[in-house]
């Protein structure tokens, strides 16, 4: 077997610690590793959670599980003075040629932590409540599904747990989103469903496959897992894409934001972690819950292992040529969950507490020896002001930045706008940033 061994070193522009940083040590610290083992031993007791399992059983199928997970968040909330608001979303599909081979009401189980300031802004964490075996359209064999994607869904439960002891400006969302291994319907249901009610949706943190450590190919990394995001929003406009080719953008969609943000936080909290921005939407031809939202336009990205085991992924469970084959619960490494949930938890926290983002950016800086960003400066008193982020063009971060106080513009001399690329944040009385946001537009 190879071992990777890899301590990640980066470039951090500013190690300054703003005051709510004991916050987020206590919240990897509070991270159980015996209760996400539970949750997925739980989990995978249901025999199947296949979408078109059994509904009525209390013991197995994927109605049992859906109900186990609804009855966990209502203890969570139970214990944090009904601090939860827990519901199933659902949605009524017909069967189709692939993967319905009958009618089913795809549920999911959402609960939601209402933000103090900002309740109609939402940040998401999801997991998969379904499983599958080698058939898609198997219903019926033992498909215990530990890492795809009990891990997951157990990440979200006691992100859950851990984030209901603290209040946030913004909401959160705990969601077990079902129907991802017959054609991402649960992401699709809830992703219209927060457009249908105008929810301003952050960014969706998707968990599928956390607790995996020993790939496929022969590399064991406890250590390291993939940030994937696209590059640019799935509902973006023509006159949008036409932009890019002059103004740039190719890399900058809200997504990438996203990940950005997510990897930043990681580096600075979790430093013995290695997160590794994936420019794609999901792996090469497949997709995520996170797609869905991409698709109306909503920043989303997968966090998942870095290192697949396929023998372990969609297939029945048997020994055959000397493999072990099948998602079973040996196979899933609960320390490395816990790391990757808090890594989630983190960033909920980070987002529930962010400011809203700047609106209205533009740029200016044509043939001249400076670069000037303009923004409309909000009426809002928990913003304090406005940082300014630039970075070659080729670099993946944000290298360098500045803190130019409560305005609506600010130029940056010396700085050419045709080596760089630039993006704003807004800075909170309480010194957590929105996510950056890059200029759309020139003036």
């Amino acid at each position: 077997m190879k071992y990777l061994k890899f301590i990640p070193i980066f470039f951090i522009t500013s190690l300054c610690f703003s005051q709510n940083d004991k916050d987020f040590y206590d919240i990897i610290e509070k991270v159980s590793e015996k209760r996400i083992e539970n949750n997925i031993t739980k989990l995978v007791s249901f025999g199947t959670r296949h979408t078109l399992s059994d509904t009525v059983s209390i013991k197995t199928g994927i109605g049992a599980a859906r109900r186990w997970i609804k009855k966990s968040f209502e203890k969570i909330s139970k214990d944090c003075n009904n601090c939860l608001e827990v519901f199933y979303q659902k949605n009524f599909f017909k069967k189709n040629k692939r993967r319905l081979v009958k009618d089913v009401w795809i549920n999911n189980v959402i609960a939601i932590q209402r933000g103090k300031k900002y309740p109609n802004r939402y940040v998401i964490m999801s997991g998969d409540i379904d499983s599958r075996v080698s058939d898609p359209n198997d219903f019926i064999s033992p498909s215990p599904g530990a890492n795809d994607n009990a891990s997951g869904m157990a990440g979200v439960i006691e992100a859950a747990k851990v984030l209901s002891n603290y209040e946030f400006d913004n909401s959160i969302i705990y969601a077990g989103l079902s129907g991802e291994e017959q054609g991402l319907y649960g992401g699709a249901g809830f992703a219209n469903y927060t457009k249908k009610n105008d929810w301003e949706i952050i960014g969706v943190l998707n968990n599928d496959m956390i607790g995996n450590i020993e790939g496929v190919d022969g590399i064991i990394d406890n250590i390291s897992f993939r940030i994937f995001s696209e590059a640019t929003p799935g509902n973006e406009s023509e006159v949008s894409a036409k932009r890019r080719r002059f103004y740039g953008g190719e890399i900058d969609g809200n997504s990438r934001q996203l990940a950005r943000y997510i990897h930043k936080n990681v580096l600075k909290f979790m430093p013995n972690m290695n997160p590794m921005l994936i420019y794609r939407l999901d792996r090469f031809g497949r997709g995520g819950h996170h797609k869905p939202f991409n698709d109306l336009g909503y920043a989303g990205v997968r966090i998942m292992e870095a290192h697949e085991n396929y023998n372990r992924q969609h297939q029945d469970i048997r020994f055959e040529n000397g493999i072990s084959y099948g998602d079973i619960i040996s196979g899933v490494n609960f320390n490395y969950a816990k790391k990757l949930t808090a890594v989630n938890a983190i960033n909920l926290a980070s987002l529930g507490w962010s400011p809203p983002e700047p609106k209205n950016v533009k740029i200016g800086g044509v043939v001249k020896p400076s670069t000037t960003l303009k923004w409309k400066k909000s009426e809002d008193l928990n913003i304090k002001g406005y940082k300014i982020y630039w970075r070659q063009t080729t670099s993946p971060y944000w290298d360098n930045s500045k803190y130019v106080g409560n305005v609506d513009s600010h130029t940056l001399k010396g700085i050419v706008i045709d080596n760089y690329l630039f993006g704003i944040s807004s800075v909170g009385n309480n010194n957590q940033e929105s996510i950056v946001v890059f200029p759309k537009d020139i003036f």
